[in-house]
């Protein structure tokens, strides 16, 4: 396949199926759907850290004319602060269960359907976020690429799965909430194929696209995931988070071990 085709296949695996796959978990009870979910973000958190520090902080570090690490640092740090401000502005973060501080609603109609506008507007930039990250992957390596949208799907899925909740919740028939989540996901694409035509002119820029893709795996496991992973604290409970968590890992180890 040819690296454009690689690119639109893992942007659709990222983001259209990523939802569909997280509307499935719907067909369930709101019990099962309690208990799954949680198993769900573990998992995204190893596959998210694993693919930042096993696959795209590497990269970055060894690409070709990267002499000085102090500049890739700095971006790693800049975008964990740059995406501290995204969720103060309620427009990064997403729920992984029926209930969402940061989209709570109340019986008003109108604000109802602000928390459901404020879903899919927070969905697409993500998304369209996540395009840009996949392209740069696959542009500096087809084996990182895989291991990148890999991540990507891990945390969609339970991410999509309290999206859907807080649209249902805000008015949305199940057929509307499926409808527009998949259109929100469509910008992944679009991301992936504007990064792909702007980045092909400007290789030196890649690695600092990586490390911005870190920051936001980081961010999104370490500020997003894990506190909410602090709620259940039964040792069984923290035994099942660390399994999870390392499973996420070591499918990122080994798929990327694999590949190459």
């Amino acid at each position: 396949m040819s690296l454009l085709t690689w690119i639109i296949v893992f942007s659709l695996l990222g983001g259209v199926l990523s939802v569909i796959a997280a509307a499935s978990f719907l067909l369930f009870s709101d019990k099962m759907r309690a208990r799954l979910v949680p198993h769900l973000v573990s998992f995204a958190i190893g596959s998210l850290l694993g693919a930042a520090f096993l696959g795209l902080l590497p990269h970055a570090l060894s690409s070709p004319g990267v002499d000085d690490f102090h500049p890739l640092f700095l971006t790693v740090l800049l975008g964990l602060l740059g995406f501290f401000l995204l969720e103060k502005l309620v427009l990064w973060r997403h729920c992984h269960a029926d209930h969402c501080e940061a989209h709570t609603t109340h019986d008003h109609s109108e604000n109802k359907e602000a928390a459901g506008l404020m879903i899919l507007l927070g969905d697409g930039m993500h998304n369209f976020v996540d395009g840009v990250l996949i392209a740069a992957a696959f542009m500096t390596d087809t084996h990182l690429g895989i291991v990148t949208a890999l991540a990507i799907a891990a945390h969609e899925i339970p991410q999509e799965v309290g999206d859907f909740v807080v649209l249902l919740h805000s008015g949305f028939s199940r057929g509307k909430a499926l409808l527009f989540n998949v259109l929100a996901s469509l910008t992944t694409i679009v991301g992936a194929l504007l990064a792909y035509w702007s980045l092909s002119d400007m290789q030196d820029l890649l690695p600092y696209v990586l490390a911005v893709a870190a920051s936001s795996f980081i961010y999104i496991a370490v500020a997003d995931l894990i506190p909410g992973l602090h709620k259940r604290a039964e040792a069984s409970e923290t035994f099942q988070q660390v399994s999870l968590i390392a499973a996420g890992v070591l499918l990122i180890y080994f798929t990327h071990s694999t590949l190459h």
